[in-house]
């Protein structure tokens, strides 16, 4: 098997699975409980929390788990929207964004709330310049993904988040950082709210967080009894938040060194395919080199993925959570539909191996030249 979706979703990793075993084992109690069993818990979600917080450079108070990060979307737009919709209720977002950004924004406009969609610029970049345009004293929040799942492109949020207050000081800045953490560095403090997924960093699915700045409130939109979490009641999944602890920990180990590796695994599958000229790259200067977007003219995505899972080689059309659809990423880039109606996404780990790249490229060969036949 050759596995180029991580994007998608990653494997859980040995370490993080033990992690998930011994604490459900070991930690029955409710952490909400106030028996010893309950306190037991308590203080491992606590040691776990404090880990994450430590990690990346923020306050355990700021940590919101969720089930992964459409919950945590949900939470910090909605949260928004319903705490500062007397203020305004104006929204900006990318053309770059998850589906679930849009389906959320969908819901706003139905109840009210304007959405504007920034422009990019050629490079996938925020085109400031449209930001600041679109940027009015109604203006409550901003949400641009840190990385684009579908091109990779990264944004300078740090800017971002410098022109926005400028304009507004009043406006929020969330952003999904769900394809950006355990692959590049990451800041907390050039964003009000982030959003991630624990499945991204060969974690277990079912686990994210919204960080949330102390300086920043929003509007609860669950509702229940649990005192460990205000925003999200309930029993915490304490095996689930001890491997995201985990998961993040190894993740951001050695991260540099990891990323220089998967650049030269990019640059060997980017050579090998720009010889085919109905093969397009979809990559700026700004996309990081987990995510390899291209674009078979002359071959339905479709069909390719099926030919290639014969050969148990996975990859996707463009996001998990959009497969099958036009890739609307590469259409805010070059605005040409037919690349867009064409695109695969090969995503890359530190994981992958030198051997596993070149086995894909001979099968690629292959397949593309016997579905080129047949057409």
């Amino acid at each position: 098997m050759i596995y180029l979706d991580y994007s998608a979703t990653t494997p859980v990793s040995y370490e993080v699975f033990d992690t998930i075993s011994k604490v459900t084992k070991e930690f029955i109690g409710n952490a909400n409980s106030i028996n010893a069993l309950g306190g037991k818990s308590a203080s491992l979600l606590e040691s776990a929390t404090k880990q994450i917080a430590d990690i990346l450079g923020i306050n355990t108070s700021e940590i919101t788990y969720t089930s992964g990060a459409t919950e945590a979307n949900n939470m910090a737009l909605i949260g928004v929207a319903m705490k500062y919709h007397k203020r305004g209720k104006h929204i900006i977002v990318s053309k770059l964004e998850h589906p679930s950004i849009y389906a959320i924004c969908d819901y706003l406009k139905s109840i009210g709330f304007s959405i504007d969609y920034v422009n990019n610029d050629s490079e996938g970049l925020i085109d400031f310049d449209d930001l600041k345009s679109k940027m009015r004293d109604d203006t409550i929040l901003v949400s641009i993904c840190a990385v684009n799942s579908e091109t990779g492109v990264r944004q300078p949020l740090k800017m971002i988040r410098q022109i926005i207050k400028k304009e507004n000081a009043a406006t929020l800045l969330h952003s999904d950082m769900t394809q950006a953490i355990g692959k590049v560095s990451v800041n907390f403090h050039d964003v009000d709210l982030a959003s991630m997924s624990a499945h991204k960093i060969f974690g277990p699915k079912g686990i994210g967080f919204l960080y949330k700045s102390n300086m920043v409130g929003i509007a609860p939109i669950l509702y229940g009894s649990g005192k460990t979490n205000a925003l999200n009641p309930g029993t915490p999944p304490l095996p689930l938040i001890a491997a995201l602890s985990k998961a993040l920990r190894l993740a951001l180990n050695d991260l540099e060194k990891k990323e220089r590796f998967v650049s030269l695994l990019n640059d060997k599958i980017v050579n090998n395919l720009s010889k085919y000229p109905n093969i397009l790259i979809n990559k700026t200067k700004y996309s990081i080199p987990h995510i390899l977007n291209i674009s078979i003219m002359d071959v339905m995505p479709e069909v390719m993925i099926n030919a290639l899972d014969k050969y148990e080689v996975y990859l996707s059309t463009n996001t998990a959570c959009s497969s099958g659809e036009v890739s609307h990423s590469v259409m805010a880039i070059y605005d040409d539909l037919k690349r867009a109606k064409h695109t695969l996404r090969i995503s890359l780990s530190h994981v992958t191996t030198t051997d596993e790249i070149n086995k894909f490229l001979n099968i690629f060969s292959e397949v593309y030249d016997s579905l080129k036949i047949v057409k």
